[in-house]
């Protein structure tokens, strides 16, 4: 009796799992939709990157800049300049790699792919498009998020403008 102890539990947590989720993993058909945590993780990965090569470009840039006398106006238009082109990367970086692979490098980690309800990959544009999406879902205290809580395909305000599903990638 107490060797069957672990299997019984390992049983019950299945089962108990198999209650919250709805079914069991085999029975499972279609597209697995991916939930807000998932996300939160890539995300914080890929923001992670994304600021570590622009600390290391503006660090760069500002060692260059120190070399030569700069008025106060140039100097400030440079920071302009820095600032939107800190917007560029950015908006570079996710639409690039949602339009080629599917997938960021946060994606990857986490074994998810942002791809449109059917299954095709994103036109470069729609990349574009779901970033704003982003940027829009997090101004007013991340509620654009929100609905990824309690809709079935997981969507949130960036997926809905963009048309597009975050499922788990082949591998998983």
């Amino acid at each position: 009796m107490i060797e069957d102890a672990p299997r019984l539990a390992g049983h019950r947590a299945q089962d108990v799992a198999w209650r919250v989720h709805g079914a069991p993993p085999q029975a499972v058909s279609g597209p697995r939709y991916v939930g807000l945590v998932t996300r939160a993780i890539a995300c914080v990965i890929d923001v992670a990157i994304v600021n570590a090569v622009a600390a290391l470009v503006a660090a760069a840039a500002a060692l260059v800049i120190s070399v030569f006398p700069v008025s106060h106006a140039l100097h400030d238009a440079l920071v302009a300049a820095g600032g939107v082109l800190f917007l560029v990367w950015v908006v570079g970086y996710f639409a690039t790699f949602w339009a080629t692979t599917g997938q960021t490098p946060g994606n990857r980690v986490m074994q998810i792919r942002v791809t449109r309800p059917g299954g095709a990959p994103l036109a470069p544009m729609r990349g574009v498009l779901r970033v704003g999406g982003l940027m829009l879902a997090a101004l007013p205290l991340f509620a654009g998020f929100v609905p990824i809580l309690f809709n079935n395909r997981r969507r949130g305000l960036a997926d809905w403008m963009a048309d597009t599903v975050v499922v788990r990638s082949g591998g998983s």
